[in-house]
């Protein structure tokens, strides 16, 4: 990219690298909701340092690529943002954190972000030819974030074992997706495969946890309250039934509250969404078979949405 962010002589590369930095913003952001529980608190809880601590290496990293190979402000721009973005959340994590957490934060910092930063400094800089620093430097960072995107396959793990989506934010895992296809643009456009390569593992894993999303999510069960009423039109306890589907025991006359007409015979009642009409039939219905002398009075359920 020959020119700055909104150099216009290349709309495609200006469009993508804008979309690139508007979605990552996003991105950088997301952890804020997470912070904010954790000062109510007063306490990080079981939350782990270590993506925040990688997501500065990470920053920290691509910004020392964009200035050795130099014109590629769209880079630049969104990963010091994102570097002091992660900064401040590592610093609101070491204010909240346990002693135990917080020495582990400090040793994971300087190990990665001090100590392997420094080393990758040093080694671009006085160990490879000036030529070639921005391949081998390009290098690194293809390396460094195909690890980062493969990580998440322990969260796509748990979630197949557990059938669960609980720790699968969908939100966040579109940004990502969508972030992952503005950079490999990004990188095709200005035909830099460092950026554009790993883009590519990013928006198939992403693609896969929205997959999974919605494969594993439970659908909102409808609720149902069965209030019985059995001899003398004493009510018994209320039932609270999850799901569409109510199975009905042998002698009962259900009323619904879609239609008060008592059904009788049935075993399973497909439970909707309606008001709550005169039970008054069902009392009926109920003194009705309790005059039989054949057998015992049936039981008369009534089937309301929950409120």
């Amino acid at each position: 990219m020959a020119g700055g962010l909104l150099h216009m002589a290349h709309p495609a590369i200006t469009l993508s690298g804008v979309a690139g930095n508007i979605i990552s913003f996003l991105v950088f952001l997301a952890p804020v909701t997470t912070f904010l529980q954790v000062y109510r608190k007063k306490t990080t809880g079981g939350f782990s340092s270590v993506p925040y601590v990688v997501a500065l290496f990470s920053s920290v990293l691509w910004i020392f690529y964009a200035l050795v190979k130099t014109n590629s402000r769209p880079l630049l721009t969104i990963n010091a943002f994102g570097c002091g973005v992660e900064l401040a959340y590592i610093v609101f994590y070491l204010a909240y954190a346990p002693r135990k957490a917080r020495l582990r934060t400090l040793a994971y910092f300087f190990l990665m972000d001090v100590g392997a930063f420094g080393l990758i400094v040093v080694v671009t800089l006085f160990g490879v030819r000036k030529h070639l620093q921005v391949k081998f430097l390009g290098s690194v960072c293809l390396a460094f974030s195909m690890a980062v995107f493969v990580a998440p396959l322990s969260i796509i793990v748990k979630v197949v074992k557990t059938k669960s989506v609980e720790f699968l934010p969908i939100s966040l895992s579109f940004c990502l997706t969508l972030s992952a296809v503005a950079w490999f643009c990004y990188g095709l456009f200005t035909k830099d495969p460092f950026v554009m390569y790993p883009n590519v593992g990013g928006f198939f894993f992403s693609c896969v946890q929205m997959g999974l999303y919605f494969w594993y999510r439970k659908p909102r069960a409808t609720n149902a309250v069965l209030p019985t009423t059995g001899d003398g039109g004493a009510a018994a306890p209320s039932v609270q039934v999850q799901g569409q589907v109510i199975e009905l025991a042998p002698n009962t006359i259900a009323i619904l509250s879609v239609s008060p007409i008592p059904i009788v015979g049935v075993h399973k009642i497909e439970v909707v969404d309606g008001q709550h009409k005169d039970a008054a039939v069902a009392a009926e219905a109920c003194r009705m078979a309790a005059a039989n002398p054949e057998g015992p009075p049936p039981q008369v359920i009534e089937i309301v949405p929950a409120a």
